[in-house]
């Protein structure tokens, strides 16, 4: 197939199929890219394949023409504990009404003219999901399984410049497609500006669109940094305006970052990036539960949501091309909790609680350039316990939320 071809078909496969799990940090995906993903997400100053403008734009000057397609298979484990309620909530309760999720992605990279390069990447950007047959809120009148479904999915066109053959600066648009869901909430529609549009409405949609900046620098023969900055994307859900914040408004947050890669040997190279993401910014993500015990009721301007904070995220990673076929990879990655224990009720539906991966992945790489690569990363399981979480309108009591995941990666690359 010629690769505009291919990348029509990936494209479209990816548009039918965005079936989104929990991702690492929040519900931001560690990484893009198999390759990336092998190095726990380090991306930012270590560009890899065609899928490394989903991470700084400037990269994709450094990867040639070439071609990626992925498939990501999530395996998420995700719950949440409560006791010491007066309605009689108390129980074990398991969200994984679905255990498997696909994440399918395609990248292509094409130098255009003199020092000119443009991409075009088609990922997803993580998301939410949960799923309880056994409804937690059913003691408050809830009917049904309950659950929460955020997908993602990101457009990327991107034009970066090199200058002096080692910088580059990259600009992109991020093209962002969401669909949510909500069930079994019914207990909240009476705590509602919009009862009507609180659960149970179908899936909805929106897009937005936001800017994406770069910079990579080849400092020395060893050293290599980069720079990157993504605007927030404005979205709204008119079927949940209910729920979220300001009428139904669900951005997704600006975030920035900072890269570094040393070459140790030719054969060896260690890296690591800083990424902060601002949920905190997000009114529909970040402002408190007592927000409603101030009066301001779901769906208002300053109604409760999550209670998700500011998140620092640090990756480290390596690679080692054993001879010209194989590559290998490893990573951990660390990120400072975006869930407060005060807010864990609601973190029931979104229990994106999970700091640590370590990861390892590989590269074989065929004489006709083409090349096949694998990673397997582990989340490791993390609860956050909150202490008298639940109000006392709902009977107080405490809630403990947890989250674990495993995930494998397999891709295709074509250098032309």
């Amino acid at each position: 197939m010629r690769p505009n071809t291919t990348l029509r078909a990936a494209a479209a496969a990816t548009l039918v199929l965005p079936s989104l799990a929990f991702a690492t940090n929040g519900y931001f995906s560690n990484g893009y890219g198999i390759a990336s993903q092998g190095v726990a997400g380090v991306g930012i100053a270590l560009p890899q394949d065609a899928l490394a403008a989903a991470a700084n734009p400037a990269g994709i000057a450094f990867v040639g023409n070439r071609l990626d397609a992925d498939v990501s298979l999530f395996f998420p484990d995700r719950g949440a504990d409560v006791t010491g309620n007066g309605f009689g909530v108390d129980g074990h309760y398991r969200g994984n009404n679905r255990s498997i999720f696909a994440l399918p992605e395609v990248g292509y990279t094409q130098q255009v003219a003199p020092n000119v390069y443009a991409g075009l990447a088609l990922y997803a950007n993580g998301g939410l999901d949960t799923g309880y047959a056994d409804n937690p809120f059913k003691a408050f009148g809830a009917s049904g399984s309950a659950g929460v479904d955020l997908e993602q999915v990101f457009l990327s066109p991107t034009i970066a410049y090199k200058l002096a053959d080692r910088h580059a600066f990259g600009v992109g648009l991020n093209i962002a497609w969401q669909r949510f869901t909500a069930s079994g909430l019914q207990p909240f529609t009476a705590l509602s500006t919009a009862p009507d549009n609180v659960t149970n409405q179908g899936a909805d949609t929106t897009v937005g669109v936001g800017v994406h900046f770069g910079y990579t620098g080849q400092i020395t023969q060893q050293l290599t940094v980069g720079a990157t900055w993504a605007s927030k994307i404005h979205g709204r859900f008119d079927r949940y305006k209910g729920l979220f914040a300001d009428g139904g408004s669900f951005d997704i947050p600006e975030n920035f970052g900072f890269g570094v890669a040393y070459r140790v040997t030719p054969a060896w190279t260690v890296a690591a990036d800083f990424q902060r993401i601002l949920y905190g910014n997000v009114a529909s993500i970040a402002n408190p539960l007592a927000n409603l015990s101030g009066g301001n009721l779901l769906g208002s301007a300053n109604g409760p949501g999550f209670g998700w904070r500011n998140t620092n995220v640090v990756k480290f990673g390596t690679t080692w091309q054993v001879n010209p076929h194989l590559t290998l990879r490893a990573g951990y990655s660390h990120s400072s909790q975006p869930v407060a224990s005060s807010e864990t009720f609601l973190n029931i539906l979104a229990p994106g609680v999970v700091q640590d991966q370590a990861t390892l992945g590989a590269t074989w790489q065929t004489a006709s350039h083409s090349s096949f690569s694998f990673f397997y990363g582990h989340a490791f399981r993390k609860t956050v316990s909150g202490d008298n979480a639940i109000p006392a309108s709902f009977g107080g009591g405490n809630v403990s939320v947890h989250l674990a995941e495993d995930v494998v990666g397999f891709g295709f690359g074509k250098q032309f």
